[in-house]
């Protein structure tokens, strides 16, 4: 898989943003993404050296709009640990 395919989006929420003062930084990732490329992704896009990666694998979560029931899709989540002195830029404060 291309690393652009694989890393599909940086998850902005307000506990991952207390993961970024750890040197942690959480992304949206394929569905059938490993942890191994995972890491190769980050490390070729970014241009950094990753220590850790979990992964987190989320159910659909149940919606209702109206009288209408449906489901938001299954998200797989991964959670990167840069080295000491790494960064990644695409957090903005």
């Amino acid at each position: 898989m291309i690393s652009y395919d694989i890393i599909k989006k940086p998850i902005i929420t307000e506990k991952s943003m207390k993961l970024v003062e750890k040197n942690k930084y959480t992304f949206e990732v394929a569905k059938n993404a490993t942890k191994t490329e995972v890491k190769a992704a980050v490390e070729e896009i970014f241009n950094v050296k990753v220590e850790d990666v979990n992964i987190i694998n989320t159910l659909p979560k149940r919606k209702k709009v109206g009288k209408y029931t449906g489901f938001l899709p299954a998200v797989q989540k991964a959670i990167v640990t840069l080295q000491e002195g790494d960064k990644i830029e695409i957090y903005s404060k």
